[in-house]
Order: C-alpha cells, then sequence, then structure tokens
C-alpha cells in the first residue's frame, strides 16, 4: 500500500520536471484534497444537522432558501440553500478585532486549530489503498495531532482579552484534556489485541477475524467509553459546556467573527469527521464489508464479490457510511440530553471513565491470555 504522495512522485518521474517543483506538486495536490474534505463535510453536516433537528423536535427549520429552484417547503431537501447563503456571509462578513486584544494571537489561535484537523487527514485512510500518508504509527499520530487544537483555543480566550472567553477557554483546556486519557486507553485496547499501531495492520487483523467492537464484552465497553468521550472532546452537546451558547455567549469564541470564526465552526465538524472515522477503522471494521460478518446461505446462487463488496470504491463507501451513523448519533445526542454541569463532566470522566477504561484494560489483556 503506498501513500498519495509517493503515487504523485512516481507518477511524475518520467517527465522532465525540476525535483522542486515536484515536491511541491506532490504536497499542494492532497492538500488541496483535504481541504475540500473539509469544507465540503462542513457544507454537509451543517445542512444535514438542521434537519435532522428539525425533523426531531417537529418543527420546520430553514426551508424557504432554495438552490437551482430546490425549495421543497416541508421535504427534507427544503432550505438546501441556507448554509451556502450562510458560508457567503461569513466569508464576506467584517472581521473585527478587540482594540485591546493581542491581534497576532488572536489571529494565529484559528489557523491552528485548524492545521491541528488539516494535519490529522494525513494519516488518516480513506481505504486500502487511499492515504495521504502511510504510517506505522497511525493511531498514535491521530492522537497527537489530535491534541493540538488545545493549544488553538487557549490562545484564542486568551488573546481576546475577554474574562469569559478566557473563562472558556480553560473549561475546554481542562475537558479535552482530561477525555484524551479514556479516549487513549480505549484505543489501546485493539492494539494490545492486534498488535498494531498502523492503522492498515488493525483493519486487516479485523478482516482475519471478526470486528473488534465483537471481538468480546470488554472491547465493546470500550467502544462505548470511546465514543462518549469523544463527543465531550469536540464539545458537543450534553458536553459543549465550554460554549454553551445559552450561557456563556459563545465561550472561547465570543470576540471572533466573520472568517475566522467560521474556521473555528470548520475545524469542529471537522474534528467530529475524524473520530467518527477512527472508531469506524478501530471498532467496526473500517474499510471493510459488513456482509463479511453474515454467512449468507445462498452464497453458492450470487458470486461472493457481489454479496462482499469489497475493494477500494466500496471500502470508502462503507468507511463513510460507518461514519456519517456515528455522526448522526452525535447529532442526536444534541436534541436529547440536557447539558451537563463543569463538576458533572469531571466527574463523569474522571471518576467513572478513567478507572473503567483502565479496568478494562487488565480485563482486555486477561481475555487475550485465557481464549
Amino acid at each position: 500500500m503506498t501513500s498519495i504522495v509517493k503515487s504523485i512522485i512516481a507518477s511524475f518521474q518520467a517527465f522532465p520536471i525540476d525535483p522542486f517543483l515536484l515536491a511541491v506538486l506532490a504536497i499542494l495536490i492532497p492538500g488541496v484534497i483535504i481541504f475540500l474534505i473539509m469544507a465540503v463535510n462542513a457544507l454537509i453536516a451543517v445542512y444535514f444537522e438542521r434537519k435532522v433537528s428539525a425533523f426531531m423536535q417537529d418543527r420546520l427549520g430553514p426551508m424557504e432558501v432554495g438552490l437551482f429552484g430546490f425549495k421543497g417547503g416541508k421535504k427534507f431537501w427544503g432550505g438546501i440553500g441556507q448554509t451556502f447563503a450562510d458560508a457567503i456571509k461569513l466569508l464576506s462578513k467584517e472581521d473585527i478585532i478587540p482594540q485591546d486584544a493581542d491581534k497576532f494571537l488572536m489571529i494565529m489561535a484559528p489557523f491552528i486549530i485548524f492545521t491541528g484537523a488539516f494535519l490529522t487527514f494525513v494519516g488518516l485512510p480513506m481505504s486500502d489503498s487511499l492515504v495521504i500518508s502511510n504510517f506505522n504509527i497511525g493511531i498514535f499520530y491521530i492522537i497527537a495531532m489530535s491534541s493540538v487544537g488545545v493549544i488553538g483555543i487557549i490562545l484564542a480566550g486568551w488573546s481576546s482579552n475577554n474574562k469569559w472567553s478566557l473563562y472558556g477557554a480553560m473549561r475546554a483546556a481542562a475537558q479535552m484534556i482530561s477525555y484524551e486519557i479514556p479516549i487513549a486507553l480505549s484505543l489501546i485496547l485493539v492494539v494490545l489485541v492486534s498488535g498494531h499501531l498502523d492503522i492498515h495492520g488493525i483493519v486487516q487483523w479485523q478482516a482475519d477475524n471478526r470486528w473488534f467492537i465483537l471481538h468480546s464484552p470488554f472491547a465493546s465497553l470500550g467502544f462505548v467509553i470511546y465514543f462518549i468521550s469523544v463527543v465531550a472532546e469536540t464539545n458537543r452537546t450534553p458536553f459543549d459546556i465550554p460554549e454553551a451558547e445559552s450561557e456563556l455567549v459563545a465561550g472561547w469564541m465570543t470576540e471572533y467573527s466573520g472568517f475566522r470564526w467560521a474556521l473555528f465552526f470548520l475545524s469542529e465538524y471537522a474534528n467530529m469527521l475524524i473520530v467518527a472515522f477512527v472508531a469506524s477503522i478501530v471498532f467496526l471494521g473500517g474499510w471493510l464489508s459488513p456482509f463479511q460478518l453474515i454467512d449468507l446461505p445462498f452464497i453458492d446462487i450470487f458470486p461472493e464479490s457481489w454479496l462482499v463488496l469489497d475493494g477500494t470504491v466500496f471500502g470508502i463507501f462503507w468507511l463513510f457510511i460507518k461514519a456519517v451513523i456515528l455522526i448522526f448519533c452525535m447529532m442526536w445526542f444534541r436534541w436529547t440530553f440536557p447539558r451537563l454541569r463543569v463538576d458533572q463532566l469531571m466527574y463523569v470522566c474522571w471518576k467513572i471513565f478513567i478507572p473503567f477504561a483502565l479496568a478494562n484494560v487488565i480485563l482486555v489483556s486477561i481475555w487475550e491470555l485465557i481464549f
């Protein structure tokens, strides 16, 4: 399995191209692809969340703003142009920086958060043969890069020269650092069982054996701990205490507007996609077809390839389907559960999830020794 960067270099080696230009192309092409994935994901996720919340709460939601004649009214595609209108508004809106703010750090903060999400995609494969760069420590790299955003959040709150923004930033930093512990402990489980930090090795183990969520009861518990922890890690309801728009205006984003505020929004939905991809890869078989789990009795009637539906193209499809289902669950949480208090949020992490995750590591190790 080769990375996209190596494939680009190999495809251009036959042409008389300057090596420096070749290196620039090998960096720019994957970079543009990642940015397009993040941008399109944000547009679709915002529209999807609005409509999901409207159907769940039995309200219409944005429905009149059309696009290419699609107004739709109460239909699911009603108001499809609202998201595009909001994106244009944010990009053209006046970008205001408070007079007493630290201008340099305030400008840098959203780009640091965006960079953390952007770099995480570099080591995140979309299928067995589609990855920007194939690391042999893929899981470790993803955990490390996803933690970079904490720096940007603290800088955003502090540089705004607003004590409420600083409160929101400190809450967010404490929350994200705390919940990284049960996330890492849950991901260690699959490393213990499969013996791989490489993502392709983890998926191959699941192809040879079973999806990790079905490996043992402790693996299923690990998935539950991981998924709830990443909901808190991405500051989603009921763990959106740092933002808490009904109480703290917008937390550490209060003094931001226009394009830089849009970067925060883009990064939030990118992080949702990242954690959903990681959960799908580590626990749900990644790009493997779910039909592999079923022993179909009529396998002699139809070709096996039709039943399994595997390969690079179908692999991308299955991975995105699994990720979309998990993102839908995050949205479902938002319109179902009330927001927790700060003390409740930290109690859940330090006194419930971390002890259970530690015990889970020991129990999975014992399970492997016995079975």
